[in-house]
């Protein structure tokens, strides 16, 4: 029996995995070759033909072109084209994975994502001991680009969709709209929708010597004007064809279409892959009207930037006061040796092998804000930090097993002080291992959050030490 997708999991594959094929511009023949890769990798491409097999993250602050497709660039290394491939990672629920590469651009294969589903299915999707941690969308983010009539939006929801609306003026094609209600239908209702051009795209991109691995059968041709003999002369010479003609449709009879609102669903493809390039699995509902590549990337970097401004928050811990504490006041003084008016944990609310939080409630009966900044009561940042380490011994305390322990703290490095804490907030400390203990040697990323929002973060390494 088939495991059940875990989505809130980590995942690679089961082994490596490879595919040939031309690239869609440059013609080149190329070899792509997938590969495991553990959790937190992510989604990486590798070229491996060039010196130093330079490796470029899938990431859209990388993106330097979206004239012809979605291209990814560090220094003189690049890798165009990786919408397609990115969409398939996403739909088959691939978090982290090495791509190999021996040329610029992933095989254009037949314009959809379908061959490169069928080669996921083929290396197997393995489950990894691994969280996968969503970022679920709290508020309307947009984007607009009124020059191309672009608007895109994605709105709070438990789970990721999307909706697309294309409208080119065009007599073929119409207004066209495409849903993906769960990540889950991407294999069966959008992998396979192809990319689409119109026929005076492809002239000019004909004239400009591109396309040189264009196929007549890896892309859907609208015809929505006039087509003159000698243009399909040319047309199929370019496409190594005896002939080729317009159907009554609108379109090049190169292909037959597999939905009839196959160019919308490609557009939805493309939207899942270049908003791969975000870096961050999102929950949200996606609307899209008139999108692109490069409306897709320009959003991707939106919700990057909202994310990056936001994710601390979105790990702010939850205090219920009515619920009893992990460790009193009475349990904390037994367990560190700090009394009145140095001990400024007030209690645990939360311990794992991990992680632990800790609440400071701030008075103004404090004895430091008589002598510091007195009229303008500011609770000290190296104060802050002390609560943050007092809370972080607890937690490696609790680690050691029997015995009686102190804690001494080695190093602070990127300490960074946020927003001022003031008489009547409430502090959340929140402390976790990096890593494990060793050799007693205990290395944290501590929190301070005051009020919901990130007052004093920093790094701190500790020695845990037995009493004699």
């Amino acid at each position: 029996m088939k495991e059940k997708f875990n989505p809130n999991k980590q995942h690679t594959i089961s082994n490596a995995v490879s595919i040939s094929g031309t690239g869609l511009h440059t013609g080149a023949l190329v070899d792509m070759k997938l590969n495991p890769a553990n959790p937190g990798f992510g989604i990486q491409f590798q070229r491996v033909d060039l010196q130093g097999k330079p490796i470029i993250k899938a990431d859209c602050d990388l993106v330097t072109d979206t004239s012809r497709g979605t291209t990814l660039q560090i220094g003189d290394a690049r890798v165009s084209t990786v919408e397609h491939l990115l969409a398939a990672l996403v739909g088959m629920g691939v978090d982290n994975v090495l791509v190999e590469l021996n040329g610029p651009e992933i095989p254009i294969m037949d314009g959809s994502a379908q061959p490169f589903v069928e080669i996921l299915e083929e290396a197997g999707v393995e489950e990894q001991e691994a969280a996968k941690i969503w970022y679920s969308i709290d508020e309307n983010i947009y984007h607009y680009d009124e020059e191309k009539r672009v608007e895109m939006v994605v709105m709070p929801s438990a789970n990721f969709s999307v909706t697309a609306l294309i409208d080119f003026n065009s007599p073929v094609l119409g207004t066209q709209y495409a849903q993906l209600k769960n990540i889950r239908d991407f294999k069966s209702e959008i992998a396979s929708c192809r990319t689409f051009s119109f026929l005076h795209e492809l002239e000019a991109l004909l004239d400009h010597n591109l396309i040189k691995g264009g196929d007549i059968n890896n892309a859907i041709i609208v015809v929505d004007k006039p087509v003159t003999d000698k243009e399909m002369e040319r047309l199929a010479k370019v496409f190594k064809r005896d002939k080729v003609e317009v159907k009554s449709s609108g379109y090049l009879n190169n292909v037959e279409l597999r939905f009839s609102n196959e160019p919308a669903r490609h557009k939805l493809l493309d939207i899942v892959g270049d908003l791969a390039l975000i870096g961050y699995p999102i929950k949200g509902r996606i609307l899209a009207n008139r999108p692109g590549h490069s409306s897709n990337v320009a959003f991707a970097k939106v919700i990057k930037n909202h994310i990056k401004k936001n994710r601390h928050v979105k790990d702010v811990p939850v205090y219920d006061y009515t619920q009893p504490p992990v460790y009193t006041i009475e349990q904390i003084e037994k367990t560190l040796p700090h009394r009145y008016p140095f001990l400024l944990v007030d209690k645990i609310i939360d311990l794992t092998d991990t992680s632990i939080v800790g609440v400071k409630n701030v008075t103004f009966n404090e004895q430091f804000f008589q002598g510091h900044f007195p009229g303008n009561p500011v609770m000290p940042g190296v104060l802050q930090i002390e609560a943050l380490a007092q809370t972080g011994g607890i937690l490696c305390i609790n680690l050691m097993g029997e015995g009686t322990y102190d804690t001494y703290f080695l190093k602070i490095d990127n300490c960074k002080f946020k927003q001022m804490v003031k008489p009547g907030d409430t502090l959340l400390l929140k402390m976790e291992l990096n890593g494990p203990i060793r050799r007693g040697l205990c290395d944290m990323h501590g929190t301070v959050y005051a009020n919901g929002k990130v007052a004093t973060e920093a790094d701190m390494v500790a020695q845990v030490v037995k009493r004699q």
